[in-house]
């Protein structure tokens, strides 16, 4: 499809088809060329090309591409944790009030990941923390890998001795022969919708990380298990219980092909509103919000800022029984091949609008601009985060929104109640 006048124009419905299917099977896509100026969609193997220092290849101040060259601190699972863990620890070296805890030792604020260690390294840590609650459910899964491929849940150390020990040497295989996992503490009380587990899928656009500036795009979905959720140990390798995957749901004898077990965000909402009331729900997406800047602060000190670069990424939230948000992981490449009507039309809305703000009203892209596109081009996109923003409003702005007492939508100073009202920055 060429990109004109601001706007998004498929050429014809089969190229239209073909670029949608293939995004995620084709190196690359060329996605717009003419005489002047190239924009290219390009899938993470095909970044680690271009930017490696084998290649040599340089990019122009015309050619503008779709991910970051080490997005993966961010999109791999075991990388994500630890760049959250090194976080958490420098805000405390800081003394800064974001990385308070409780009488527990639990963070108040950054306490949004489950517990996590790396496989097989952190083996014996593990190990500790999972006798402390040998009732405790656990959750595997392979740091390279999407759409729910090589997970699986234990409860037993047996379960994972058979997994990750050689039979002969009764130790544990090397890295290089054994891919690294991580596993992470089962949340075993999500929130319910009909008896189903579900999660989110949000779309966030990153312009820049230095100075950080981010979107949330307002058209997000849930995803539903097609069959009822049950914490009973019976049922631990049952997929379509525990696993919200697209890919791994649609081969269930209750998929249904028509909604996909999907809602959009804006009918979540509204039922937590008609049953849990539109205050408590608007913390919640408040809270969401704060967990997917935190997460991008954390990796953005690491992440190479290259001007040529802009990312849009899928993030994985689960929501709890006490209506509190989990980041499950970062998605570096979210599906765009639409499984519904409805799907086709919220994906080309996507690309759409996030082609208008890599490259604004259409014109020939130039990497050395400031990145702050007009309001009129966002489309369902909305400023999620803006550093320079943030800072322009002086050390007191800063320190109420890292202990999430922001300034609100308005520039209202959020209301004090005791504990900290998280709120989206603009």
């Amino acid at each position: 499809f060429r990109v004109m006048a601001g706007k998004v124009k498929w050429v014809t419905d089969i190229e239209k088809s073909v670029l949608i299917n293939n995004f995620e099977k084709r190196g690359w896509i060329q996605v717009a060329e003419n005489e002047d100026w190239n924009f290219y969609w390009m899938s993470v193997q095909t970044i680690r090309n271009v930017f490696s220092v084998e290649t040599g290849y340089r990019l122009s101040d015309d050619q503008i591409v779709n991910h970051f060259p080490n997005h993966y601190e961010l999109t791999r699972k075991d990388l994500m944790v630890k760049n959250i863990k090194r976080y958490r620890k420098e805000l405390e070296k800081e003394g800064s009030p974001l990385a308070e805890k409780d009488e527990n030792g639990k963070y108040i604020y950054l306490d949004f990941v489950p517990v996590t260690f790396m496989l097989p390294a952190d083996y014996n840590l593990f190990v500790e923390e999972f006798r402390k609650n040998p009732s405790s459910t656990w959750i595997m899964k392979p740091c390279g890998k999407a759409q729910g491929k090589g997970i699986f849940l234990i409860n037993k150390l047996s379960q994972i001795k058979k997994w990750s020990r050689d039979s002969k040497t009764s130790s544990f295989v090397s890295q290089s022969s054994k891919e690294a996992y991580v596993i992470s503490l089962y949340i075993n009380n999500p929130l319910l919708i009909g008896g189903k587990k579900f999660d989110l899928r949000l779309y966030v656009l990153v312009s820049t990380y230095r100075p950080l500036r981010c979107y949330m795009y307002k058209l997000g979905f849930c995803r539903f298990c097609t069959v009822k959720y049950t914490p009973s140990t019976s049922e631990l390798d049952n997929m379509f219980v525990h696993l919200t995957n697209v890919a791994i749901q649609k081969h269930g004898d209750d998929y249904n092909h028509i909604h996909g077990g999907k809602w959009t965000v804006s009918n979540l909402r509204l039922y937590l509103e008609s049953t849990r009331g539109k205050e408590v729900t608007n913390k919640l997406f408040d809270e969401i919000h704060w967990i997917i800047v935190q997460s991008l602060k954390a990796v953005a000190p690491v992440m190479n800022n290259d001007k040529h670069c802009f990312e849009c990424y899928g993030y994985d939230i689960i929501i709890d029984d006490k209506l509190k948000p989990w980041l499950i992981e970062v998605n570096a490449s979210p599906s765009l091949t639409s499984s519904t009507a409805n799907d086709r039309i919220l994906k080309y809305n996507l690309i759409n609008d996030t082609l208008n703000i890599a490259v604004p009203n259409g014109e020939i892209p130039d990497c050395k601009w400031n990145k702050s596109p007009p309001k009129e081009v966002l489309g369902n996109y909305e400023v999620l985060y803006d550093e320079e923003m943030a800072q322009g409003d002086g050390p007191d702005r800063d320190l109420r929104s890292r202990s999430g007492q922001s300034t609100g939508v308005k520039g209202n100073r959020a209301r004090d109640s005791g504990k900290p009202v998280l709120t989206t920055w603009k």
